[in-house]
This record gives C-alpha cells, structure tokens and sequence, in this order.
C-alpha cells in the first residue's frame, strides 16, 4: 500500500480505538469506515479493537467487492449504503453505547431536550425500526432515518454517527451518547421541556462555518 492508504488505513484504527477510549465501544463490536479512492476502507469482521492494524483494514468497492480472504465488518452494507447516498458523508461509525442503545431498545426518538441536538442536523434524531444485523433491510431503515441528519439510533441495536471525515463523526457520536445520558437523567428529575423546531433550526444555522467544538 502507498502512504496515503497505510495514513487512511491508521486513521480508521486510531477511531476505532478512539471509541473504546470514549467508552462507545468494547470487545469486538462496533465498525468504523472511512470513503477512500473509489471506495471505502472498513474493520474487519471479529477482530478486537487492540489487535487492529492498517493492514487488517478491509478495502472496498462501493459494488460490496473486497479481495478474497478478507472479512469485512458485518454492517458494511449500510457503511456502503450511506457513502453512496450521501456524497457530504466520508466517515461513519457504528457503535452500542449505553445509554444511546438503551434507548435504541426502546425504539424512542430522541427529541430537542438540548440544542446540541442542532449538531445532528435538526430537531430529532431518529430511531430506525428493528431489521436483524448486516442486512439490506437494516441498511434501508437506517438510510431513511438518517435522512437529513448525520446520526441515527437502530432500534435493539445502537447507534450510527456519521460526518465529513472520521475526527468529525467521532466527535458526533461521543455528543450523541452524551445526549442521551443527559436526556435519561433529565426523565428522571422531571419533565424535559422540547425546543421548538423554529428554536433548533434557528440553532442549526448558527452552527454552519462552526468548527468541531460548535458553540455550547
């Protein structure tokens, strides 16, 4: 590989190993995927985030073509799905944090309770209907409720956050779970009250030119 690819490539371990760090991940689960060339680079299939390296990263065509002996991630289908339907997009990540999942398993919305919802891309963020894992059912589902947003929730599942590069989706799925931790705690006092959709687009606006740490 040339040294643009083996950066890509350890670009691609260092999220993986950013969202066990961040507490998102543990064990084997979660993927990570990066747009490279005319393709993608995504985790393998099984493999724990310690014993990843650049060359155990799985190249792909965006036609779900990979070279033989290799086993991509098992949710590379919805990986590929979005970098097609969304050329903005060039990273995604996959991941079952607690509190993002927990309310994943109950197939709830996430509402506007904070304005940092504006950072992923309106006044919701949604929670795809069940379909099993590494499916095209799932990867439909998931599509629709990323529809203009960059996160969504797979209901039973976890999480998807997706930005322009890796640094950037990371950063969305760390915000995201963190939203939820606030949200489940806020039940628990009280009441949340829910912005306004005029209030969240008028947040949204405000966080376009932002930089990675957008206004709080």
């Amino acid at each position: 590989m040339d040294a643009q690819e083996r950066t890509a490539r350890e670009g691609v371990v260092a999220a993986a190993r950013d969202l066990d760090a961040l507490g998102l991940n543990r064990g084997t689960s979660g993927n990570v995927s990066c747009r490279f060339g005319g393709g993608l680079l995504i985790t393998p299939s099984g493999v724990p985030t310690r014993d990843l390296t650049a060359e155990a990263i799985v190249p792909m065509g965006l036609d779900g073509s990979h070279p033989a002996g290799v086993k991509p991630s098992s949710e590379w289908r919805f990986h590929r799905d979005i970098l097609v339907a969304r050329p903005e997009i060039g990273a995604v990540v996959h991941a079952h944090p607690v509190y993002s999942t927990a309310f994943a398993m109950c197939g709830q919305d996430i509402p506007a309770v904070h304005y940092m919802i504006a950072a992923f891309g309106g006044p919701s963020v949604r929670c795809a209907p069940y379909a099993p894992y590494g499916t095209e059912a799932l990867s439909h589902l998931a599509l629709d409720a990323l529809e203009g947003r960059s996160c969504c929730l797979l209901a039973n599942h976890g999480m998807i956050a997706s930005g322009s590069d890796l640094t950037r989706a990371v950063w969305l799925a760390q915000e995201l779970e963190t939203l939820c931790h606030q949200y489940a705690v806020a039940r628990q006092v009280g009441t949340p009250q829910i912005l306004s959709d005029a209030e969240i687009n008028e947040t949204v606006e405000r966080f376009r030119g932002y930089g990675l740490n957008a206004a709080r």
